[in-house]
């Protein structure tokens, strides 16, 4: 009898132990939670990735500029210029020592019953240097009755003609054909041709040419704008 207990008692206990391992088993095993650092450097890589990422739009290329009437009329720059900048160099004014903001626009004014003006006076004392407003060529050395001496400057393309009128003089060793920098001095003003000789000036005069290229024909174009910051019209 004691033993038939025993046994049952045994079978009982290991019922019981065989119960309690199941339900160990049946226990979900909770994720584990990052801690805060794991968290960070996640956010870092993220950041990281969008920063490399390249972009879904890329941006159009934009169109090479088109040149302007100020950059073809000052023709090659003297020195390289920067490639995003153009408009350089624009024309300089041609008077040693005048600034833009004193030249006043005579483009249009009456000259008789039938003319006008077409050029930029720009007064000055007598031997003032007078400048090349571009790099060019001397096409003629002239002295005409209204404009006494006289310079006619190509620039370097042909289509266009400098005009410096009512000189003083011509720079020593100026010559026709000889070769001019922007800002080399090319003369005086002074007060010869019809100018008054109480109101020394530098007469200067732009000329879009023909095909011919005369120097003494041309359709007159405002400097005004051409020598500062105006928007050419």
């Amino acid at each position: 009898m004691i033993l038939l207990a025993t046994a049952a008692v045994l079978l009982v206990a290991a019922n019981v132990a065989l119960w309690l391992w199941r339900g160990e088993r049946a226990v979900a095993v909770p994720e584990p939670v990052p801690s805060p650092a794991a968290v960070a450097q996640d956010e870092n890589v993220a950041r990281d990735l969008q920063a490399i990422a390249p972009p879904d739009v890329r941006a159009a290329p934009l169109p090479p500029p088109v040149p302007t009437d100020a950059a073809i009329l000052s023709g090659p720059p003297a020195s390289p210029a920067a490639p995003s900048d153009p408009s350089s160099p624009r024309l300089i004014v041609p008077v040693a020592g005048i600034a833009y903001a004193q030249l006043s626009d005579t483009f249009g004014d009456a000259r008789g019953d039938e003319r006008r003006h077409e050029a930029l006076d720009i007064m000055a004392a007598a031997g003032t240097p007078v400048l090349a407003v571009a790099d060019g060529t001397i096409e003629k050395l002239f002295d005409s009755e209204r404009g006494g001496l006289t310079i006619y400057q190509f620039e370097p393309g042909g289509r266009y003609a400098y005009y410096y009128a009512h000189l003083q003089d011509y720079a020593p060793g100026l010559a026709e054909g000889a070769t001019v920098r922007q800002g080399q001095v090319i003369g005086h003003v002074g007060s010869t041709g019809n100018a008054d000789p109480a109101a020394p000036h530098l007469h200067f005069a732009i000329f879009r040419l023909g095909p011919e290229r005369r120097w003494w024909e041309g359709e007159p174009v405002n400097p005004y704008p051409l020598l500062g910051d105006t928007p050419v019209r």
